[in-house]
């Protein structure tokens, strides 16, 4: 039997819309990072971007469980000596509202090129209006 490798070019894509409003943080950062990866579709391949394309809604409303507001810490170096910068979840939430989704969908996805390019695939916007109406996506349910 014949293995079938469909190219990249030849996979139809796919636009979906979650709306992150009162959903887990990490429950909506995993059903985009799946679908992004491709791994919803029949012809997934672990090294081409096979993906759909995914829209998270009202990103600044997301939850988290277990008082984690406070006690999350986003941790980030700036290159140099005694750089670490140490974020809460609120005060990150307060300046950039769309990173704490961004950086748990990054988690979950590959390091390296094909990581990065997937991660263009997921398109995150603080309110419910998107620019992405004329793809015609999909709701999905998380």
């Amino acid at each position: 039997m014949e293995t079938i490798f469909v190219k990249e070019y030849e996979q139809p894509r796919k636009w979906y819309v979650i709306d992150a409003a009162g959903k887990p943080l990490g429950r909506v950062a995993a059903k985009a990072a799946a679908i992004v990866r491709g791994k919803n579709k029949v012809t997934f391949t672990k090294n081409q971007n096979m993906g759909d394309y995914v829209v998270i809604i009202n990103a600044d409303k997301v939850a988290l469980t277990g008082g984690k507001e406070t006690k999350k810490i986003y941790y980030h170096h700036t290159g140099f000596v005694g750089g670490l910068r140490a974020q809460t979840y609120e005060k990150l939430i307060e300046k950039h509202p769309t990173d704490p989704l961004k950086k748990a969908v990054a988690g979950m996805l590959p390091n390296g090129r094909l990581g990065r390019a997937l991660l263009d695939n997921v398109k995150i916007y603080v309110g419910s209006d998107h620019p992405h109406v004329a793809q015609n996506p999909q709701p999905l349910e998380v």
